[in-house]
């Protein structure tokens, strides 16, 4: 069978599993990595191109931490930064001290319960991103604060697999020069990242947004250029891919871009959920069940209940820190990757691997679904969960003081020509919170020098407005100008659900018929409008006393 038919049928089964699974209301991802077991050597070895689809898998990650780091905009860096830090620190710290004796006390080895340990720690970024981003939370507070401690455990990942190469040959020598080499790299790569962020990127990044399919390409080579030079430079595609995003997170164009990758996202993952039940070892599980169900537990209960303590005495409430707190109810697909490195440094056993895999399978399956209806859980321990909260909440009230304005608008005005343009500057004169989109960059600048929020984007693409804050706008007013973009529009804004009311500007009579009968519930003439506001004014001053 060729390449191209295995990788028809791959997409086949997916599609079938897929349909099953939202039958039965359970995760896709759960079913992607079944089909990766099923089509396994061990199983039944139906696909031989591993090589292609384990490149198709990593560039997915690569997307994926790039849109990741495009989210993490540097707003919320300074009230999320410390308790991510803290948090990622504090549940790490913890499972490895508490994971170490709990595997000690099992009867295993030193360097088996230390591998496994550290392993625990890891949560997976990629899974725990695309729950939250099928749940729209990943711009909720808890879901940034989790993208937060998540990635501080990504960039732990790399220094535990550093550390431990050191200690190939236990030379102390070599873990000092390993440690000096990655601080320097370090601090090499954030004077890097601030020069391009400063005065670079900007002026770059708005020349490639003159054209969307240009600015899409542009997005993917920054991102994957990136993790290539961030594995090179010996941190990992995954932190390049991250600070890849995080360059372009403060931009005008970040909205766009994630809109327009997001689908590329979801066909690329396929693949690695695939790659990774492909890749699970199952040969060595059956000795290792009580000990897997003992850890499993631990990383489903404990480390949620440190990451709530913790949030909890940084002053967020105790919603919040359950909902952040479920993301790291499970191990990360770094975590098989971390104990097979062991063995091939002859740290440890292959017994080690498989009992990594077996509560990789448990705490994966569970943690999904504990995150899918994190909401009704919360519900029924919410009585129970007191006292992970303060009297005073202080941090997550300062974070609601502390949004702005154009955060909740009150108009979104889609096109800022010559009409929607003035229509937006009058209603912020008048002090009306609006919002105006507009794919043109120069237009997008010329406005935000005004002092008029805008976001550019394009209102068509349904992934795009997922990215607005529609919930709080009263009328959402289009100016586009043709009748197909106003219906790709209105069928986008129906298919969010937009429960407030919306206007479509029409040229003339026959453009304002075509959207009455596309469903168009409000339609405005500013032409005839205009027209007959004239014709009016003409009127009263040439026959003035007619008019009284």
């Amino acid at each position: 069978m060729s390449a191209f038919s295995e990788f028809s049928l791959l997409l086949i089964i997916s599609a079938i599993a897929g349909a099953i699974s939202v039958r039965l209301r359970q995760p896709v991802i759960i079913a992607y990595i079944v089909v990766g077991i099923i089509a396994s050597p061990a199983v039944f070895g139906l696909v031989a191109a591993h090589e292609q689809i384990d490149l198709l898998a990593h560039v997915g990650i690569t997307v994926l931490l790039f849109l990741v780091g495009l989210k993490l905009d540097l707003h919320h860096v300074r009230h999320i930064g410390p308790v991510a830090l803290a948090t990622g620190l504090g549940q790490l710290a913890f499972t490895i001290v508490g994971g170490f004796a709990l595997i000690l006390l099992l009867g295993k080895g030193v360097m088996e319960a230390l591998y496994v340990a550290i392993a625990l720690t890891f949560s997976s970024t990629i899974i725990i991103v695309k729950l939250l981003s099928d749940k729209r939370e990943l711009d909720s507070l808890h879901g940034r604060i989790a993208v937060g401690f998540l990635i501080v455990q990504d960039l732990a990942v790399v220094l535990a697999m550093m550390a431990m190469s050191a200690l190939r040959g236990s030379d102390e020598a070599g873990l000092v020069e390993v440690i000096v080499s990655l601080s320097w790299r370090i601090l090499l790569a954030g004077a890097a990242l601030y020069v391009l962020m400063r005065w670079i990127l900007p002026s770059l990044v708005k020349a490639m947004a003159h054209s969307q399919e240009l600015l899409l390409i542009f997005a993917i080579a920054w991102g994957t250029g990136l993790a290539a030079l961030g594995e090179w430079a010996g941190f990992s595609k995954e932190a390049g891919a991250f600070l890849a995003g995080f360059s372009l997170a403060s931009t005008a164009y970040r909205d766009a871009i994630n809109a327009r990758l997001s689908g590329i996202r979801d066909f690329l993952l396929l693949f690695f959920f695939i790659d990774l039940g492909s890749k699970l070892d199952f040969s060595t599980l059956g000795g290792e069940l009580m000990p897997a169900i003992v850890l499993s537990l631990f990383v489903l209960i404990g480390n949620p209940l440190i990451v709530m303590a913790i949030m909890g005495f940084m002053g967020y409430r105790k919603r919040t820190g359950f909902l952040a707190g479920l993301t790291v109810a499970q191990i990360s697909e770094f975590s098989i990757v971390f104990v097979a490195m062991g063995i091939s440094l002859g740290h440890v056993g292959v017994d080690a691997l498989g009992l990594t895999t077996l509560v990789g399978l448990v705490t994966i399956a569970m943690s999904t679904y504990m995150i899918l209806y994190s909401h009704q859980l919360y519900q029924k321990l919410a009585p129970f969960l007191g006292w992970f909260e303060r009297k005073n909440p202080f941090r997550e009230q300062a974070v609601e003081t502390d949004a702005h304005a154009d955060d909740k608008p009150e108009i979104i005005v889609f096109g800022l020509g010559r009409y929607g343009g003035r229509l937006a500057r009058l209603l912020h004169e008048e002090e009306i919170r609006v919002l105006g989109i507009d794919f043109d960059p120069e237009r997008v600048a010329e406005m935000r020098a005004s002092g008029i929020p805008v976001h550019y984007g394009d209102g068509q693409e349904s992934g795009f407005l997922e990215e607005l804050p529609l919930e709080s706008a009263k009328w959402i007013v289009s100016t586009l100008p043709d009748v197909d973009s106003n219906v790709a529009f209105l069928n986008a804004l129906k298919e969010r659900r937009f429960r407030g009311e919306v206007a479509f500007v029409a040229r003339d009579d026959e453009h304002g018929m075509r959207m009455k009968q596309a469903g168009a519930p409000t339609v405005l003439y500013p032409m005839r409008d205009a027209v007959d506001y004239t014709v009016e004014h003409f009127a009263a001053l040439i026959r003035p006393g007619e008019n009284r």
